[in-house]
């Protein structure tokens, strides 16, 4: 019985996403149905991003680490998902806490094959305006910029579910 108390409380440990350092206090987190703050990222081709420009779109901001096993184990729906919503007023933004920055992302996903719309936030600050307090986190932002949805932990975003919320937005 005691095993499988340990087991329980493992297995909610690790679905429950990856811890950050605590040591830089975040910011309180957005509450979902408030505007989204404002945030400005860089891609790994250097070029930056803000929310104002993806006004119109529903955003999906994810906050993610190479070396976080949630984050790995959401990547391929997220793909999925991505590849879906090609063409349609929909933005995936997954921004990287990774302390290594844009060379632990290119290295990440040059050898997991991987393809994200990645993003880098080398001062901190986007995760510290959007509070997050581990990885990973995700923020549904409709097209009018507000929050519709924060989802702690890693999700099948490529589920009938998520893809009806996420097309139910666009309209």
């Amino acid at each position: 019985m005691k095993k499988l108390l340990v087991l329980l409380c493992c297995a909610v440990a690790l679905t429950a996403g990856c811890s950050k350092d605590k040591s830089a206090a975040p910011s309180k987190a957005p509450a979902e149905k408030s505007q989204a703050p404002e945030i400005s990222v860089v891609s790994l081709d250097n070029q930056q991003l803000t929310l104002a420009a993806l006004k119109g779109k529903v955003v999906l901001l994810n906050f993610w680490a190479t070396w976080c096993p949630p984050c790995r184990e959401e990547i391929p729906s997220m793909i999925k998902l991505n590849t879906f919503m090609a063409g349609k007023p929909f933005q995936m933004v997954c921004v990287s806490v990774d302390e290594g920055g844009k060379q632990a992302v290119q290295e990440f996903l040059k050898n997991s094959g991987y393809s994200l719309p990645a993003y880098t936030d080398p001062s901190g600050q986007v995760a510290k305006t959007y509070g997050i307090t581990g990885v990973p986190e995700t923020f549904v932002i409709d097209k009018n910029g507000l929050i519709v949805k924060k989802v702690i932990g890693g999700l099948d975003w490529n589920s009938p579910e998520v893809i009806a919320f996420l097309e139910g937005l666009m309209k």
